[in-house]
């Protein structure tokens, strides 16, 4: 039986390799990233990182439900007396740095390995169902104070969020060196919203 001290190094190391993981997954990209480079990254041998993720699909699978429930911690943390289009903005400017700064993992939609991974993962299902559920509920009430175009369909407005963290306008955008950082991601953000707003 594993004493609370072995218990505490074997959750450190799990977020080491998560951490080298998320990281990975925004520079490289899944189909790059391998079992090989994420041990290398952590510094440590990779059957002990077998013996935390048994495949790359369980640890990209893990990683991702690591990013969305972060995404839900910040959305609580947002003040109730903002409008819904304020939070709407402000989790979308946070979205795009995070991208900007490589912190957003890029999964393929091809994948069936990795599609399948995710199909079945209860805590992945779980969060992802949560931030949907979230930003919905921010969308429907966006609408009810006028600030959204109702003629939209929820789904589209909240998948088009999502769509904006892979856009690859910011990479674009980043490598001209025209615009700085916060000059990128307030341009995308102002240009969302003319597009969605009433």
């Amino acid at each position: 039986m594993a004493t609370p001290y072995r218990l505490r190094q074997l959750e450190m190391r799990e977020e080491a390799i998560l951490d080298a993981a998320h990281q990975l997954l925004g520079k490289m990209g899944y189909e790059e990233m391998t079992m090989d480079v994420v041990a290398a990254e952590v510094g440590i041998a990779k059957a002990s990182l077998y013996k935390h993720f048994p495949s790359k699909e369980k640890l990209a699978a893990r990683t991702m439900t690591r990013l969305f429930e972060r995404t839900n911690a910040e959305l609580e943390r947002l003040a109730n007396a903002l409008p819904a289009i304020e939070k709407l903005r402000i989790m979308l400017r946070w979205v795009l740095v995070e991208r900007l700064a490589g912190s957003i993992p890029h999964l393929p939609s091809t994948n069936g390995a990795l599609e399948q991974s995710l199909l079945t993962d209860e805590a992945y299902l779980a969060a992802l169902f949560t931030l949907n559920a979230n930003l919905s509920a921010l969308v429907e009430q966006a609408k009810s104070e006028d600030a959204l175009n109702p003629a939209l369909p929820t789904d589209f407005i909240v998948t088009a969020i999502y769509a904006r963290s892979c856009d690859p306008t910011l990479d674009y955008m980043q490598r001209g060196n025209s615009y700085s950082g916060e000059e990128i991601v307030a341009h995308m953000v102002s240009a969302f919203f003319v597009g969605v707003q009433r």
